[in-house]
C-alpha cells in the first residue's frame, strides 16, 4: 500500500479548470471524533470567476461567496435546494473566485450524497484543507483515467457556460 500524504497550500494554488482533474483519484477524509473515513474522489466540476455565469460569483462578492475570493485550498460548503449540503474546494490566488465542486466519490455518486456520509456541513465552511483536522484531501499516487462532459444543474447559465466541459469524471 502507497503512503499518502496530505495536499499542502501550494496544491491548490492552480485555476479551478487545472485543478479539478488533478483531485480525481485522491481521498478525500474526514475525521469525526476518533473515526477517520478515507473515500476516493470520482468526480469533480470547475467553476471559474465572476465571468462564468455558472459560478456562484458571478455577481461579485457576497457573505456567501467571499470564501471563495480566498487563496486556494479553503473549503466552500455551501446549502443546495434548503437540503443539500455541497463540498467545494477553493482554488487559485487570493482575490479571484474559483472553487471545485466535488460531485462524487467511490460508493457515492451526487455531490449531497457524498456530504451526507462524511457529515459535512456549513461547520467546515472556510476550513483550511491544508491544515485541517476535520477535512482533508490525500494523494497515495493514484493517476485514474477521465472523460469531459458538462456541468450539471446549471441552467441559469449563459449557453457558453453551459457547454463548458468543466465537469470531469473517473473512468470505469
Amino acid at each position: 500500500m502507497k503512503v499518502s500524504r496530505r495536499l499542502s497550500t501550494r496544491d491548490y494554488i492552480k485555476d479551478a479548470v487545472s485543478l479539478a482533474p488533478k483531485l480525481l483519484g485522491k481521498l478525500l477524509c474526514r475525521k469525526n471524533g476518533r473515526k477517520i473515513l478515507k473515500l476516493r474522489i470520482t468526480e469533480t466540476e470547475a467553476y471559474y470567476g465572476e465571468d462564468d455565469t455558472a459560478c456562484h460569483a458571478h455577481k461579485g462578492k457576497t457573505e456567501r461567496t467571499r470564501i471563495m475570493y480566498e487563496k486556494g485550498g479553503h473549503a466552500y460548503i455551501y446549502l443546495c435546494y434548503g437540503i443539500h449540503w455541497l463540498l467545494n474546494v477553493v482554488s487559485g490566488k487570493a482575490g479571484f473566485p474559483e472553487a471545485v465542486l466535488i460531485r462524487g466519490v467511490e460508493g457515492f455518486d451526487g455531490p449531497g450524497r457524498l456530504t451526507k456520509q462524511l457529515q459535512v456541513d456549513k461547520s467546515l465552511n472556510g476550513e483550511n484543507l491544508a491544515e485541517s483536522d476535520r477535512l482533508w484531501i490525500e494523494d497515495d499516487g493514484k493517476k485514474p483515467k477521465f472523460f469531459t462532459a458538462k456541468r450539471i444543474g446549471i441552467g441559469y447559465a449563459s449557453e457558453e457556460d453551459k457547454n463548458r466541459l468543466w465537469r470531469y469524471r473517473v473512468q470505469n
